[in-house]
């Protein structure tokens, strides 16, 4: 089992990433949440790490902090939900977000995710509600990673890329290109991502 990574950023390609150790490269699909917070392709970073390993396939998911996996396996565990939902659920909250959602009963704002339908909303609080013992003890506030939002280098396709990124966490291409509208082209991937999310969530 792979628990962590320390070691070059080199290719960030929302939602995925590459990090070389020792001259490998491991890539590694990163949550909303995470990808925002990391440094520019070239910095070191520390990222935490759950390996599935499918028949056709060794997948491996990276994450900012060590609270933001343990959610992660929580909610791989929900009927229902794989890691994709999982990193889509992730991608529009935090995990004290996600967690007020559950105590407060409120499906509504998880339907704004993309995936999560009434029912599935309802399940997600039912056996997360349960389950926060799991992970909530031992949460960590410390990120290993440097917020980065408006310092990695513009790129001339950060829309055609952030858009790309949402369509990959459930969103409609329609859906998408709406979250993106009213944004200002000039930001970062990173930055446009987190906006559209934030906004998304807030509408």
């Amino acid at each position: 089992m792979i628990g962590r990574l320390q070691g070059q950023l080199i290719e960030k390609q929302p939602p995925w990433i590459v990090v070389d150790v020792h001259g490998v490269g491991y890539e590694l699909e990163t949550s909303m949440t995470t990808l925002v917070a990391l440094p520019p392709v070239g910095e070191s970073v520390f990222i935490y790490t759950h390996l599935t390993i499918r028949d056709d396939a060794h997948l491996l998911y990276g994450f900012g902090r060590a609270h933001e996996r343990a959610l992660f396996r929580a909610l791989i565990k929900v009927n229902g939900v794989g890691p994709k939902l999982a990193l889509a659920i992730l991608s529009g909250m935090d995990e004290d977000a996600f967690m007020r959602c559950v105590r407060d009963d409120d499906s509504k704002a998880l339907t704004k995710l993309p995936g999560v339908g009434k029912k599935t909303a309802e399940r997600l609080i039912i056996e997360m509600r349960d389950r926060f013992p799991e992970w909530e003890n031992g949460r960590d506030t410390t990120l290993p990673l440097e917020a980065a939002n408006g310092q990695a280098a513009q790129s001339r396709n950060s829309l055609a890329d952030a858009e790309s990124a949402l369509v990959s966490l459930g969103y409609k291409p329609t859906e998408a290109t709406k979250m993106l509208a009213d944004l200002d082209g000039s930001l970062s991937t990173e930055a446009l991502i987190k906006a559209a999310l934030t906004q998304r969530m807030k509408g």
